[in-house]
């Protein structure tokens, strides 16, 4: 009996670390998915922050708009070389070719 208030300590102070861990980690996750990222303005850093992509295909993505103009609608970032109709899936909801009202030139 002795010894089980320090283990019960110890054990409560692990689960509340890794509670917190874990709620860090999900609204690190939620706060990145809410995001909408404008495949028109976005910055190479900003576009690796979809899923699939990373520094090299990102470049892909602003070399592309560089090259052809702005893109007209989310879809057709799988005109970019390399990303198809999975990575187009997994990003759907978190594309946008449209700007934000703090974008929009008045």
């Amino acid at each position: 009996m002795k010894h089980a208030h320090p283990i019960l300590i110890c054990l409560l102070a692990l689960s509340f670390l890794l509670l917190m861990g874990t709620s860090a980690l999900a609204g690190e996750q939620s706060q990145k998915s809410n995001d909408l990222i404008n495949i028109n303005t976005a910055t190479v850093d900003e576009l690796t922050q979809l899923k699939r992509i990373g520094p090299s295909y990102a470049q892909r993505i602003v070399d592309f708009r560089e090259q052809n103009g702005p893109f007209r609608a989310p879809e057709d970032i799988m005109l970019v070389k390399g990303i198809g109709q999975r990575t187009w899936e997994e990003n759907m909801d978190h594309i946008t070719v449209e700007p934000r009202p703090s974008e929009k030139k008045q």
